[in-house]
């Protein structure tokens, strides 16, 4: 089957990213954004680009105009540090991934979401095998619908974190979200770790 046979008779597009992988605090999140392959060519991705390469204000616009859009669907899933140190990173992520498709589902009223749906996974992420599915290097950077995912994944994480700040305000995860600047190993030294800290990174 060539390509553009094979685009025909795929319904439905998926995206799909996380952010998380490296901090030393915080949830594993995976975003996913699912739409119909027409409106796909609409013009709706034009200028969006991968969340680390945008200011928070403009992430913030293009997640706004994506919860908001009629034709996408979205969905969050994370993974805590207790199940991060449990299972490993690797074997977290994908039960993240697993979690979003399904919620996707759900979402989109498909009982079968593997028929029609072609998904599309940044860096290391792969589906379930029964979905058809291309893992793409900084696909984030690549392919506009894992950019999107990408910006609902980190908006939702910091959000996450900005509010875990609040029950444990001296570690500054408003400010760094987790990850290992001087301030927060300066926190961990001088105060220990919370159960929000991946041991297993530490």
């Amino acid at each position: 089957m060539c390509y553009d046979d094979f685009m025909a008779k795929t319904r439905f597009i998926v995206g799909i990213d996380e952010v998380g992988r490296g901090p030393l605090a915080g949830p594993l999140t995976v975003g996913a954004v699912l739409i119909d392959s027409k409106v796909s060519k609409t013009g709706l991705f034009d200028g969006v680009r991968d969340s680390k390469r945008l200011s928070a204000n403009k992430r913030l616009l293009w997640y706004y105009k994506f919860i908001a859009h009629p034709d996408l669907l979205y969905a969050v899933a994370s993974v805590s540090a207790q199940a991060i140190d449990r299972l490993g990173i690797s074997v977290a992520a994908r039960q993240a991934v697993k979690s979003v498709l399904d919620r996707l589902a759900k979402k989109a009223g498909i009982k079968h979401l593997t028929r029609r749906v072609f998904i599309y996974l940044d860096g290391s992420l792969y589906a379930p095998k029964a979905f058809r599915q291309k893992t793409v290097i900084k696909g984030d950077e690549r392919i506009p619908v894992i950019a999107a995912a990408s910006i609902i994944a980190k908006v939702s994480r910091d959000r996450m974190m900005i509010r875990h700040a609040k029950r444990w305000p001296v570690y500054g995860f408003e400010q760094h979200k987790g990850y290992g600047t001087r301030k927060h190993y300066a926190a961990i030294r001088r105060l220990g770790i919370t159960q929000l800290h991946r041991k297993s990174f530490l």
